[in-house]
């Protein structure tokens, strides 16, 4: 079982940054798949970006060159790097993990652009 803990999000004014973290930690070996979803009110939860244990990399089409993933495969962490945020943006930011899907989340972290 993975438990994933997300740290990072905040109140932000449009044009601003964020940096969000999820740490992983449980009985496995590694994690083949990580990855971002949020669930804005109103609105169905929708993916943001996933990538896999060697690099490779999905990002939905409205945050392609503002938003960037990454993680650090030794400590089991994934981070998403908001730049340029949006009001838009506005949603309950969860991590996830799993092997060919996202099947084990967070608790979520609230990501708000406002001025």
């Amino acid at each position: 079982q993975v438990q994933l803990v997300e740290s990072g999000g905040g109140l932000v004014q449009p044009g601003g940054s964020l940096r969000l973290s999820c740490a992983a930690s449980g009985g496995f070996s590694s994690i083949h798949l990580m990855g971002w979803h949020r669930h804005a009110p109103g609105k169905l939860r929708e993916w943001v970006a996933t990538i896999t244990r060697d690099g490779n990399i999905n990002y939905r089409d409205n945050v392609k060159g503002r938003f960037t993933i990454s993680r650090d495969n030794a400590k089991n962490t994934v981070f998403l790097q908001m730049n340029n945020l949006k009001p838009e943006d506005t949603a309950v930011y969860y991590c996830g993990a799993g092997d060919s899907t996202l099947t084990s989340w967070g608790q979520g972290t609230q990501v708000t652009v406002s001025s």
